[in-house]
């Protein structure tokens, strides 16, 4: 394993809500050899506790838990405000699976069974783009403040998730020129994951937040491009 690697992950702290023993005892094993901290919770109850008590720069999640559903907790800690990353994993592999997960907050979704190696690349990734913190421009009254993850609009205050603000905060920064898909997916999910179909899910929720409820909707399609921010004159 090159050095760069353990540096990169040295002291980043993961949660582990994974109620087979087996598995969370690999991604216990795997993680704490490059240099992660690791906790773990066998249910869905004691990881919520666990998720809003203590700080962590990631949670690997579980969708089929006891005592609490993965998306129901996933669910609850977005609706509390909290904005850890959040990598699901799961044996459902459908796309409307994978939407339902994004819909409810999680920033990347794996299928079971899958590579060591990739959840470290995905959770390097996704630490990675959390510690992205730099303000962007306010934009026809809508701005981001990255360490709140908070949008902020005609005086409300909007909780968003990590990757829902990398993507407003690459529209910001790119106002008024077009964000393609490809720099989008860049944002959001870095080098090695995402697609078109979950940064489509990621808009519409952004939308529902940032545009719906107000007079003049700002994120606007452009075509087999990508998205840009549209401010009327």
């Amino acid at each position: 394993m090159p050095a760069h690697a353990i540096d990169a992950t040295a002291g980043l702290r993961v949660l582990v809500i994974e109620d087979q023993h087996d598995i969370a005892a690999n991604i216990w094993d795997f993680l704490e050899r490059r240099g992660y901290q690791v906790d773990h919770c066998a249910d869905g109850a004691s990881g919520l506790t666990r998720a809003l008590r203590d700080p962590f720069d990631a949670i690997v999640l579980d969708l089929g838990l006891p005592r609490l559903d993965g998306l129901d907790l996933c669910r609850q800690l977005r609706v509390a405000g909290h904005g850890v990353p959040v990598l699901m994993l799961t044996a459902r592999d459908t796309l409307d699976d994978k939407l339902r997960g994004y819909a409810e907050g999680a920033d990347d979704y794996m299928v079971k069974p899958f590579a060591m190696r990739e959840l470290d690349a995905r959770l390097r990734a996704l630490t990675r783009h959390a510690d992205h913190a730099a303000q962007p421009p306010d934009v026809g009254g809508l701005r981001y403040e990255p360490r709140a993850m908070l949008a902020i609009r005609e005086g409300q205050r909007i909780p968003l998730t990590r990757l829902q603000g990398a993507l407003l905060a690459s529209l910001l920064r790119n106002h008024p020129n077009v964000s393609t898909h490809q720099a989008l997916l860049r944002a959001g999910w870095g080098e090695d994951g995402g697609d078109v179909a979950a940064l489509q899910t990621q808009i519409y929720e952004l939308r529902t937040l940032v545009d719906r409820p107000f007079a003049q909707p700002l994120i606007q399609s452009v075509r087999g491009v990508g998205y840009r921010l549209r401010v009327s004159a």
